[in-house]
């Protein structure tokens, strides 16, 4: 829509002619206004006097573009064509003489008014009016440039007005100056908006088709940021005060946040904001929080440091948020991770990461994994300190042989407590999981196999019978964490010697806690180490369960037999590869017991040809009844012992030994265990803890016990160091023979191969540690039983003998 207004007196009746026509002819309304339309988008649809823009192509008799105006008469027979007829416009009316020059004095007054805050004598329809007649007759360029006069001169006036009194003006603090400072602004950008409303017309059109002109408001913020804001004094005196006021706050005072806000949008809207105010904000937020990071290192621990970073971060986003602009948040942010903890990023892991690991501290933990991921290079510092920490806390319990007795409760603790650590506060960040895992595999194997001989031991006491500490669910928990440092273990041969022997003891002298528990171990066994770590072990079972229907056999050919026995025989055959070997002790059995045993053997013999019975008395054990109506339930060793006091009331150690035939450590033990424990059976003279050689032993016949049947403690059955060592060095002979299979497989294949070809190869294949000495010596036993050569000319060159 677009509308016009002329001066000439003559209007109205050129209006009512136009009416006439349209109404005689509608198709000429409808083209004379199309042709007109194409100024119609150049007003904007703030003016209300919507009627009298819609009579605006009645009214018009010629357009300044030369268009014609269009008519057309349609004939009156159906069908028929219409005939269309182009007239031209007639004559556009004239300006009165004086009409540019007292409009432009009217528009300067109203100018002038707003500029000065008083009341505007005219009607600001008629002024936008003016506006548009005088746009509409080509005065445009003229009244652009004597706008942007007055304006220039009003800002002008005001820079001078503003430091007219320069005692004043230095006289006011930097608070004072800024408030004057924004009202200087919001008065201009006021004005600004109401002289555009007046001059839209102009806006839109002349200055829209001239690019290179700014608009009326851009031309207010340039005239503003060249007469005022890019002064040094004002600009100077202007980001000193914001700057000062920012200082406040951060040091805790409460400021006006509004005024910053207005005064930093007219710095962004002039267009200074980043070579007036950022770069020095930029560089005096550097100079406080370097200060700051240096002081605060030294004044607080680690924990209260990290709230402080996360504080300071916090109120400097909050800052960009309230009255900062956008632009700056990046750089900003970045200062303050940079001084606060890029500087620092040592020196606070040093002083505090392994005070929050030790004490647990979850929530400083996991923000210090937040404050150091926004940091270049923290996380991969963080995770350096990380892996160092667990690398020198498990060492500690690995290698320090007074704490062997809980190193394996502490390890899955501390496992617990890292693993914890990591999902909780690390965010299951895959780099710090891996991290743990080669720190562990590297500290739990710098001693070597005690740790893989005390998780054995730990899962015995876990499996064993009377352990009541855990439900089958918790059991299973626990057996789970265990074969997680089990992973871990090179050694693993070590592991199962020691886990074979335990588990021999469990079996044979009926102290499996859980046959189900025992098989989901012996499961995960497989799944970890695969079938051949387990076959033995799953033997051991087979053995059990066809002892079990060998018994049943054997009670039946028992009862058959003409002569009955009174004592009842229960025997578990082993097959000799599948359990641990012991050593054969041969002891003095009463004829009783010989006698039974020969009966077995025939009736196992005879169903079974080609096998050979070997006796193991340390592995038996029995139950024996008291005159007093109890049963003691004891080793066959303790059972040897006291059936002689059957014969007589009192023996000495020696006439014990030579009775039974019970090696003499063995006898010690069990004596101890008879005489000296909290079932004293025995009492022996002189009174003491341990068996010496001298001491005499008789029957107690004051023994009380409220239980019916009794379980003496079996010492005997106890690991002792000497079994320890011989199970280890049965390791150790496991593994002499490893290597030679190894190097002759090796060999066989390869026919030729280097010394340190071979040892590489060997490393790979082996799967348990080993030295290149052991390696060394392996490959000279196997040349001197000339299973290989060396190369006559080259020494370090190997052959394979066929």
């Amino acid at each position: 829509k677009t509308e016009t207004q002329y001066p000439s007196t003559n209007l109205q009746q050129q209006q009512q002619q136009q009416q006439q026509q349209n109404r005689k002819s509608p198709d000429s309304k409808h083209l004379n206004h199309t042709a007109l339309s194409q100024s119609a988008n150049l007003i904007m649809a703030e003016d209300t006097r919507q009627d009298k823009r819609a009579s605006f192509s009645a009214i018009s008799e010629h357009n300044t573009n030369g268009m014609a105006r269009t008519s057309a008469v349609a004939s009156s027979k159906t069908g028929a064509s219409k005939k269309l007829v182009i007239k031209n416009f007639k004559d556009r009316p004239k300006l009165a003489e004086n009409y540019t020059e007292d409009t432009w004095l009217k528009l300067r007054d109203a100018v002038g008014a707003i500029q000065n805050s008083t009341s505007i004598k005219y009607n600001l329809e008629e002024l936008y009016q003016a506006v548009e007649n005088l746009c509409s007759y080509k005065v445009s360029p003229t009244l652009y440039k004597q706008l942007r006069q007055v304006c220039e001169d009003h800002v002008q006036a005001q820079i001078h007005q503003f430091f007219l009194n320069i005692e004043l003006t230095e006289s006011l603090d930097n608070l004072s100056f800024l408030k004057r400072m924004n009202r200087c602004w919001q008065d201009h950008c006021r004005q600004t908006i109401m002289i555009r409303s007046i001059f839209l017309f102009l806006d839109r059109t002349y200055v829209l088709q001239n690019s290179l002109l700014p608009s009326i408001w851009d031309t207010g913020l340039e005239l503003f940021r060249t007469h005022i804001v890019s002064d040094s004094a004002v600009q100077k005196r202007t980001v000193d005060g914001i700057l000062e006021q920012i200082e406040l706050e951060r040091s805790g005072e409460t400021i006006d946040r509004s005024l910053l806000r207005s005064l930093l949008g007219m710095l962004s809207d002039l267009q200074v904001y980043k070579d007036s105010f950022e770069e020095r904000f930029l560089t005096e937020t550097n100079r406080l929080y370097a200060a700051e990071g240096q002081r605060l290192m030294q004044e607080r621990d680690v924990p209260e440091y990290l709230h402080h970073v996360a504080r300071r971060l916090e109120e400097e986003n909050d800052r960009i948020m309230s009255y900062l602009d956008q632009s700056t948040q990046k750089p900003l942010v970045s200062c303050v991770e940079k001084q606060l903890l890029g500087e620092h990023m040592t020196a606070i892991l040093q002083k505090g990461l392994s005070i929050l690991l030790d004490g647990n501290r979850v929530t400083e933990l996991t923000l210090l994994y937040l404050l150091f991921s926004k940091v270049k290079g923290g996380l991969l510092t963080l995770l350096q300190f990380w892996r160092d920490y667990i690398k020198s806390f498990g060492g500690e319990i690995v290698c320090s042989p007074e704490k062997d007795k809980d190193m394996v409760q502490d390890l899955l603790d501390f496992k617990d407590k890292m693993d914890n650590v990591a999902q909780s506060c690390f965010t299951r960040n895959e780099g710090f999981i891996n991290a743990m895992k080669e720190a562990f595999e590297t500290f739990i194997n710098k001693r070597p196999n005690k740790p893989a001989e005390l998780i054995a031991k730990y899962v015995d006491s876990k499996l064993r019978a009377g352990n009541k500490e855990a439900t089958e669910e918790e059991l299973e928990r626990i057996l789970d964490k265990i074969m997680i440092i089990f992973r871990f273990i090179h050694g693993k041969d070590v592991f199962e010697a020691f886990y074979k022997k335990d588990l021999a003891k469990r079996l044979l002298v009926g102290k499996s806690a859980s046959v189900d528990a025992e098989k989901s171990m012996l499961s995960k066994l497989k799944h970890e180490c695969g079938a051949a770590f387990t076959s033995k072990l799953e033997g051991m079972f087979k053995d059990m369960e066809l002892s079990k229907d060998i018994m049943i056999q054997f009670k039946q050919y028992i009862q058959n037999q003409s002569e009955p026995s009174n004592i009842e025989l229960t025997v578990n055959i082993l097959t000799m590869g599948y359990w641990p070997s012991y050593i054969p002790m041969e002891v003095h059995l009463p004829p009783e017991m010989v006698k039974l045993q020969e009966v077995f053997k025939l009736f196992y013999l005879g169903k079974h040809s080609g096998r050979k019975l070997q006796w193991q008395p340390t592995l038996g054990h029995a139950v024996l009844k008291g005159r007093g109506k109890k049963e003691l339930q004891v080793s066959l060793f303790q059972t040897l012992v006291l059936l002689m006091f059957n014969e007589g009331e009192e023996f000495s150690i020696e006439e014990i030994r030579t009775a039974t035939g019970i090696e003499e450590g063995e006898l010690k033990r069990t004596l101890q265990s008879l005489a000296c424990g909290k079932a004293r059976v025995l009492n022996k003279n002189p009174r003491g803890k341990d068996v010496e050689d001298g001491d005499r032993f008789n029957f107690n016949n004051d023994f009380k016990h409220k239980l019916f049947r009794i379980k003496i403690n079996q010492i005997q059955m106890k690991e002792t160091v000497e079994e320890q060592v011989s199970t280890t060095e049965r390791v150790f002979q496991d593994r002499q023979y490893q290597i030679d299979a190894a190097v002759v497989r090796i060999m066989k294949m390869r026919k030729t191969l280097s010394h340190n070809l071979l040892v590489s190869e060997l490393y790979n294949q082996l799967k348990f540690p080993v030295k290149p000495g052991d390696l060394k010596k392996r490959i000279e036993s196997l040349i001197d039983r000339d299973y290989m050569e060396r190369d006559k000319e080259t020494p370090n060159q190997y052959h394979y003998v066929a």
